[in-house]
């Protein structure tokens, strides 16, 4: 069983937990928000139990839990005490910027019931004083805007070695359900002979071995996937200077099942091998 990676992600209202959150989930991390921090060693427990390919886990755990958030010192001391390494991300802003952030959504603060939004921070500040201290980054949010902190958080979680926190996504789609509408770049691969018309093939998908070998053996196939490979290894690099941070490779086939899958999946493998922090997606069969 591969290590855990635990994140737990914490820190003011207002300060963009939110974001962060959904952060870690383009990266792969499996997400909870606004998780109780006493059922943290549970969840952990069921995943060593149940054998779960899951290895990379981020929840968000804030005073919205209530009492419950009061568990998440004693929660921090077993996982210590059983050797289950954590690394806790905080955020904050000055109380200027999250009180316009408050005002901008006309959303009040969980902690001012009766109080305004500025003294609800002010008992906030207080009582995450000490999880400050615990935390392993701490980010101030005041002057990021929300592209600047999913690079911020990309750059520092995934390492130097994921090409300066670059997200690539490859999505397998069917054109018969129209296109990915957040594609940047869309190839066509309906030219390729389709497992479809093959009785034994059909019900199969390109997650499947037999229809990987069908499609993958046709030499049109390997052309492309040379050629195409060519071009992302051009093209990519040049987008991180322009301050990119996410780039969307959409391949299409008619239904989205057999050969845009087997595709996405070679062209994942290769741009993991590069270096890339991807996430591969086939939409029609989910």
């Amino acid at each position: 069983m591969k290590n855990l990676e635990f994140i737990i992600i914490t820190g003011l209202s207002g300060a963009g937990r939110s974001e962060a959150i959904k952060c870690f989930e383009d990266m792969g991390y499996f997400c909870i928000d606004n998780f109780p921090p006493g059922l943290i060693i549970d969840m952990i427990e069921l995943r060593s139990s149940a054998e779960s390919k899951v290895d990379k886990i981020a929840v968000v755990s804030d005073v919205r839990g209530g009492e419950f958030f009061d568990a998440l010192t004693e929660t921090l001391n077993e996982l210590s005490k059983r050797k289950i390494s954590y690394q806790i991300l905080f955020l904050e802003a000055s109380d200027e910027t999250l009180v316009k952030r408050f005002k901008e959504t006309r959303r009040k603060h969980p902690l001012s019931l009766e109080g305004g939004v500025i003294d609800g921070i002010k008992k906030e500040r207080r009582l995450m004083e000490t999880l400050r201290g615990k935390a392993d980054m701490i980010i101030d949010t005041s002057d990021l805007e929300s592209f600047e902190l999913r690079d911020k958080i990309r750059s520092s979680f995934l390492g130097e070695k994921k090409q300066k926190g670059l997200l690539i996504t490859v999505i397998s789609f069917g054109y018969k359900y129209g296109i990915p509408l957040d594609a940047d770049l869309v190839m066509d691969v309906r030219f390729l002979p389709n497992p479809h018309y093959i009785e034994e093939l059909k019900p199969l998908s390109g997650l499947d071995e037999k229809v990987r070998n069908f499609v993958m053996k046709h030499s049109e196939a390997k052309i492309f996937l040379r050629k195409f490979t060519d071009l992302l290894t051009f093209l990519l690099p040049h987008y991180i200077p322009e301050g990119k941070t996410h780039f969307v490779i959409a391949l299409g086939c008619t239904g989205g099942m057999h050969r845009s899958v087997v595709l996405a999946e070679e062209i994942n493998k290769f741009l993991t091998k590069k270096g890339y922090n991807t996430v591969v997606k086939h939409r029609e069969l989910t």
